[in-house]
């Protein structure tokens, strides 16, 4: 008798438990980005790697003031020619690229609610912001191919160039445009409420896509692409870092960055986009902190949610880029007095923040590494069932998904090493490419190596800083 009894309590406790279950998930819940990052307070000596870092980014200061300019020019203009390929089937791409885009926002709305499950927020916070950036820093401009505006704009437009059209896009908005959408793009990633939610995302995307081509029919693609289109902007700046490089029609292969030492002083709207850039996934980073919540009364064992502090993370997120920029105009402006070079501060600064490049760089792989190796498996399995019907498009609707690859002593081991690794390295490219920009900026190997000095602080800074962060315990 007590045994059918015991036997009745356990079915009645697993019924209401499956009626809590169903209930939780009918009832619309917040979804909150990066659901896979770090979790878990580091215990590995991480003042020796922080040491080391800042120690190994001012050794390769050192290095360089001593290195003869013409030397270290020798070496980036090395190159290896590979083929020539033709811009033939860009169109074509970009319309496939267009109709798997379309594609995703009907996922987005018909699909799945759960962000692990619908194909939309995955791709776009996972697969496109965190995987095909590193892309991106290897083999080049690929976004130029794959952006789903350029073939639709052919078709409608039935124009193949307009590089030697006058451009339609008043110059004086310089890159304010792009930093504006980039400024909105961040906020929605890191502040907002639920931009995982996939018919909320799906409705941003498409009026972002909507919108951007609608610019591209006033202005032109070619203007908008590069001072409007805030992605195509970001990716092609990344592109730079990038050892493949295609150049009329050739691809060439060359040293990581040696692009960046060739390019044109920004204007200052392209110096806040490229600083934006840093700052904003610092802050991402730097938002989760116990340190970060602390200063806000905030107790991170009961983390609120996103949405109790879309105020102060609205207030971080500008106040990290004032911040950035503020300590960046520093450094250039006390590089040019110990140099003694009367060059302007605009140009001194607009060519000085490509070496920020590398360390944007360098942060965001490490940033988005856990949710780009847990999250990339989640997307595999969506994209083969992407409205939840039940398919298996590509044989991955079924498969396991590894937590366990960031999880756990020794995973825990092997990824700091790698993001500490990325993160030092980033910032001792950062170091070469600025001693190669300041040699253009001044005449003398000496006062170059001057002008760097506060800069090198900064980076110096910035490793410490980057390296905390991945140390420190998080909430959320």
């Amino acid at each position: 008798m007590s045994g059918r009894t015991e036997g009745g309590a356990v079915k009645r406790h697993r019924c209401r438990q499956a009626i809590k279950a169903l209930a939780f998930a009918l009832l619309p819940t917040p979804a909150f980005a990066h659901a896979s990052d770090r979790g878990h307070v580091l215990l590995l000596p991480t003042g020796y790697y922080i040491a080391g870092g800042a120690l190994a980014v001012a050794v390769s200061f050192f290095v360089l003031a001593l290195l003869p300019p013409a030397a270290l020019d020798r070496f980036w203009r090395r190159r290896l020619s590979l083929f020539t390929f033709g811009d033939r089937p860009r169109t074509i791409v970009s319309l496939v690229s267009f109709v798997g885009f379309a594609f995703l926002i009907g996922a987005g709305l018909l699909g799945s609610r759960d962000p692990l499950s619908n194909p939309l927020p995955l791709v776009i916070w996972t697969l496109l912001w965190a995987g095909f950036t590193l892309l991106q820093s290897v083999f080049g401009n690929l976004w130029s191919w794959l952006n789903p505006w350029y073939g639709p704009l052919r078709v409608v437009t039935r124009e193949r160039k307009d590089e030697t059209q006058p451009s339609r896009l008043p110059s004086w908005l310089g890159f304010w445009p792009a930093f504006v959408l980039f400024f909105a793009f961040a906020w929605f990633e890191l502040i907002d409420a639920a931009p995982d939610d996939p018919a909320r995302l799906a409705y941003a995307a498409g009026l972002y896509w909507l919108l951007s081509f609608i610019a591209m029919l006033v202005f032109g693609y070619r203007d908008w692409s590069r001072r409007g289109e805030f992605l195509s902007l970001f990716f092609s700046m990344v592109a730079r870092f990038a050892p493949l490089q295609r150049d009329q029609g050739r691809l060439h292969l060359c040293w990581p960055g040696a692009k960046l030492l060739a390019a044109e002083p920004m204007p200052p709207s392209g110096v806040a986009f490229v600083l934006l850039a840093l700052s904003s996934v610092s802050f991402d980073g730097l938002s989760k902190t116990f340190f970060w919540l602390g200063l806000f009364g905030v107790n991170p064992l009961e983390y609120p949610g996103r949405t109790a502090l879309i105020g102060i993370g609205s207030f971080g997120l500008v106040l990290t880029f004032i911040l950035l920029g503020a300590v960046f105009a520093l450094a250039v402006f006390l590089g040019q007095r110990l140099a003694g070079d009367r060059i302007a501060f605009g140009e001194s600064a607009g060519l000085l923040v490509w070496s920020i490049v590398p360390i944007a760089l360098a942060y965001h792989i490490a940033h988005y590494l856990t949710a780009l190796l847990v999250d990339g498996q989640y997307a595999l399995g969506a994209l083969s069932d992407p409205f939840a019907l039940g398919w298996n498009l590509f044989g991955t609707a079924d498969m396991t998904v590894e937590a366990g690859i960031v999880a756990g002593a020794e995973s825990a081991w092997w990824l700091w090493n790698l993001q500490a690794g990325v993160i030092i390295a980033g910032h001792m490219l950062a170091v070469l490419i600025a001693h190669g920009l300041a040699w253009r900026l001044h005449k003398h190997a000496s006062r170059a190596a001057f002008s760097q000095l506060p800069l090198t602080v900064l980076m110096i800074a910035y490793t410490v800083f980057g390296l905390w962060l991945l140390a420190t315990p998080t909430a959320g």
